[in-house]
């Protein structure tokens, strides 16, 4: 008799409750949909990762790498209990925040990846994605590690999350961060923020389609590139060979 290997390969997701979607408004005014998307949007979502792996300020280049081989994963069915969330702005991708849900109490964080800078879309997208955990599925904490300073100052500093260095992160790595129920209740009305239900007419525009981003980020121009040292702790600096194979920044 042939063995169905698919059927060994493919994680069985467990059931948790979908996320609803809100609004958010953001510094300019415009109203941000966060909303929850579905297995069979990650290929109109892949296209607007791939070009930032080539973009290294901000170590845009290893998390939109991760985030592209979670989603791949998370479509191909590869990916045990992930989800995926998206924030636009009138119909066009600003952000996209994912996770996964390790038990019924345990959460955990796996990136944030904004694509309009400036407007703390990836903050209100990740403060959405612990109400996820929280507030909709119920769990006691979701842990939490950054890759850029930006993450860090964002997730660690903001929410003055509890250390968990006794565990161990999916992502590696520094050691884990833990944002409990008690910070995420005093991190209510000031970083965790939006409205439900959402207007019909801001729905229909974001479940319309999935539109690109309308100012994603882009490398600085490197004019003084020379001059920076290959350990620039801002990770601003552009690393590359020599014909030697030596590396100059």
């Amino acid at each position: 008799m042939p063995v169905d290997l698919e059927k060994i390969l493919r994680p069985v997701d467990n059931p948790f409750a979908p996320y609803p979607p809100k609004v958010v408004a953001l510094a300019t005014g415009q109203p941000m949909v966060i909303r929850q998307v579905d297995r069979d949007d990650i290929p109109d979502l892949l296209p607007h990762v791939e070009p930032l792996l080539h973009h290294e300020r901000d170590y845009y280049d290893v998390v939109a790498a991760r985030v592209y081989s979670e989603l791949l994963g998370h479509y191909k069915y590869r990916y045990q209990d992930q989800y995926v969330l998206v924030g636009q702005i009138d119909g066009h991708l600003a952000a996209i925040v994912n996770g996964r849900f390790v038990n019924k109490k345990l959460g955990m964080s796996l990136h944030t990846l904004a694509m309009h800078r400036g407007l703390r879309v990836g903050a209100h997208c990740f403060a959405a994605k612990m109400e996820y955990h929280i507030d909709i599925v119920g769990q006691d904490e979701v842990l939490v590690v950054a890759e850029s300073p930006i993450g860090f100052r964002r997730w660690m500093i903001e929410y003055q999350l509890e250390k968990r260095y006794e565990v161990p992160h999916e992502l590696g790595g520094v050691p884990s961060y833990a944002l409990t129920r008690a910070l995420f209740d005093k991190a209510r009305g000031s970083l965790i923020v939006g409205k439900r239900p959402v207007s019909a007419a801001l729905l229909n525009k974001a479940q319309a389609g999935i539109l690109p981003p309308t100012d994603p980020p882009k490398a600085a121009p490197d004019f003084l590139a020379a001059t920076r040292s290959v350990y620039d702790s801002t990770g601003t600096a552009r690393i590359r060979k020599g014909k030697g194979g030596e590396r100059h920044a």
